[in-house]
């Protein structure tokens, strides 16, 4: 089984949510190698995530348990909110403009001081790796928007990282920029995995690349990347606002932006896989399936 992430890249131990005969079970393993040894029963992210609890991590200790082989990865999350950030790259501002036709209110974000921020979807809601991700059945223009996803805890610091794909309609934002909501939030709607690698072992500023290949038939369709240094708006900078003048004592995740944006005439369809791989934090892969009614 492919964890996704090359074996040259294996060296980041990451906390990783599995599926056992118990129900979801944390589990530590190295990127490129996948969960290995399961830690303590009951312990949840939402534990990780409390102030000063990623710090402990090491010290809530392991039961020796090894992870069976085949065991299904969940998204690394559990009661946590996702929330995301808009116009945080140069490509995803002109992106916008080409579904707008205008560009007022996506060119004054991006160069504002205070972000586009916006909720994405609710506790337990996020898709994880090999799981299907949705397209509105009502939408006629749809993309995977690939993302370094943070993971902040309750005191509103970064701990962790994760692949994170925000699915999005581009026909319905075009349509009027006050249907983002619609455009953002609906079934299957974002995608996180395939696990949690802690933020003190990577750069600061993030470094190295996101990546998005879209199958389709068995033929790539889509190939095409981004340096996370074109990222315009710090993740710790994006987060304070979040925080501002809200509380997420269970701890948040939040999608920091795209800077790979598919061409205005591609639009995903069912069946196609979606996989989307960041240095560092491994490889999300996902199916396509329509939702909801026209």
């Amino acid at each position: 089984m492919s964890w996704g992430c090359a074996r040259s890249e294996a060296a980041v131990t990451a906390v990783w949510r599995v599926d056992t005969a118990q129900g979801p079970r944390l589990a530590l393993g190295e990127v490129g190698d996948g969960p290995a040894v399961l830690l303590a029963p009951g312990l949840r992210v939402t534990d990780l995530l409390r102030p000063g609890g990623w710090e402990q991590l090491a010290e809530l200790g392991r039961d020796g348990e090894p992870v069976q082989p085949g065991a299904r990865v969940l998204a690394p999350v559990d009661d946590q909110e996702v929330w995301a950030a808009g116009v945080t790259y140069v490509r995803s501002r002109d992106a916008r403009l080409e579904e707008s036709g205008r560009l007022d209110a996506y060119d004054q974000v991006y160069v504002a001081e205070r972000p586009e921020l916006f909720w994405k979807a609710g506790p337990g809601e996020a898709r994880g790796p090999g799981e299907t991700v949705g397209i509105r059945a009502d939408s006629g223009w749809d993309v995977p928007e690939p993302e370094l996803a943070v993971i902040a805890d309750g005191a509103g610091r970064i701990v962790a990282a994760c692949v994170g794909n925000d699915m999005s309609s581009r026909s319905i934002e075009g349509e009027n920029p006050l249907y983002l909501p619609q455009a953002k939030v609906y079934r299957h709607s974002v995608a996180l995995g395939p696990a949690l690698v802690g933020w003190a072992g990577l750069p600061d500023p993030p470094s190295g690349e996101v990546t998005l290949a879209i199958t389709r038939g068995g033929r790539v369709v889509v190939q095409d990347a981004a340096a996370l240094s074109e990222l315009h708006r710090r993740p710790d900078d994006l987060l304070g606002w979040l925080f501002r003048a809200r509380d997420f004592p269970r701890g948040v995740v939040l999608l920091t932006g795209t800077g790979v944006v598919p061409s205005p005439d591609f639009t995903l369809a069912a069946g196609d896989q979606v996989r989307i791989s960041i240095t560092g934090l491994g490889e999300l892969v996902n199916v396509v399936e329509v939702v909801g009614s026209r």
